[in-house]
C-alpha cells in the first residue's frame, strides 16, 4: 500500500480491500507489484501456529501472522482460557537493527491485544 504510513486505519483497511480484489481478479499492474519495505503474510488461515516468514528484497521486513487458537492463561492472576497467535518478525539487519524491530512487534502486539488504542 503506497504512502501507508500516512494513512489512517480506515483508509489502509480500504486500500487493503482494493488491492487484494484487484489481485483475485488479475487487475494489479506491474507497478502495484514493485517497491514494498514491508511485508504481512498470514498463514493462520491454513491452521499454521508460526513459521519463519522469509522477506524478499528489496524489502525491510516481513510479519508473519499464525492462527487464532485458545489456550489456558494466566491473566490478570487467574486462569482464563485466552485467545492467543504467534507473530513472528523476520528483518534485514542491514537496514534495521533488532530493537526497534522488537519495539514495533511489542506495538503491534499491544494494539492487537487493545484494538481501541488504534481509534486514538
Amino acid at each position: 500500500i503506497p504512502g501507508a504510513e500516512k494513512k489512517r486505519l480506515a483508509e489502509l483497511a480500504n486500500a487493503r480491500a482494493d488491492l487484494v480484489e484487484r489481485a483475485r481478479r488479475g487487475e494489479l499492474e506491474a507497478h502495484e507489484l514493485k517497491g514494498a519495505t514491508f511485508t504481512l503474510t498470514n498463514l493462520g488461515a491454513l491452521g499454521i501456529d508460526h513459521f519463519t516468514p522469509m522477506i524478499t528484497p528489496p524489502q525491510v521486513a516481513v510479519l508473519g501472522v499464525g492462527r487464532i487458537r485458545q489456550i489456558a492463561a494466566v491473566f490478570q492472576g487467574e486462569i482464563q482460557i485466552r485467545n492467543v497467535m504467534n507473530l513472528l518478525l523476520t528483518c534485514d539487519h542491514r537496514v534495521i537493527d533488532g530493537a526497534p524491530a522488537a519495539r514495533f512487534l511489542d506495538c503491534v502486539a499491544q494494539l492487537l491485544e487493545s484494538p481501541e488504542l488504534m481509534m486514538l
